[in-house]
């Protein structure tokens, strides 16, 4: 599992700044940290929840914590935070790399997406029935309830 750091300087590798060819100051750090947690924020605020530990505030966070992304979600948000950070730096992202990140972030979009539960109030009729006025058979029973400490029994 990587830390924070390290996605970071897999973003600034991904840009051709790697720490073994640029010095990645603590200010630089720390400006790449607030745009990974503001990157993250926003894909929780749409539903993708990878398990990031997002800082009550900016100062909160830390380079070295565990980022607890899974390791099928790391090159989405490598890839989508050197896109997010190349501007600042003067850097054009190669179309590779906007290629590499979008379907990195759809992969993980069709993995977390979670179809709406939506509870069947009753059956279609079907093509053989003659009764053009109501398309759905009425419910014959209430829906189902069973708590945590309730027992089912199949019959």
């Amino acid at each position: 599992m990587f830390t924070k750091r390290q996605i970071i300087e897999e973003a600034y590798g991904e840009l051709g700044m790697a720490s073994y060819v640029f010095d990645l100051d603590v200010h630089v750090l720390q400006r790449a940290l607030r745009r990974l947690d503001s990157l993250m924020a926003e894909w929780n605020g749409r539903g993708v929840r990878l398990g990031y530990p997002l800082p009550a505030s900016p100062d909160d966070s830390d380079l070295d914590e565990l980022a607890q992304v899974p390791d099928w979600a790391n090159e989405a948000v490598i890839l989508n935070l050197a896109v997010r950070l190349a501007p600042g730096h003067g850097k054009t992202v190669s179309p590779q790399t906007l290629f590499a990140a979008k379907n990195a972030r759809d992969g993980v979009l069709a993995r977390v997406a979670m179809p709406p539960e939506v509870q069947l109030t009753g059956l279609p009729r079907g093509a053989g029935s003659k009764s053009h006025d109501a398309p759905f058979l009425p419910s014959s029973t209430a829906p189902l309830t069973a708590g945590p400490d309730s027992e089912l029994e199949f019959l």
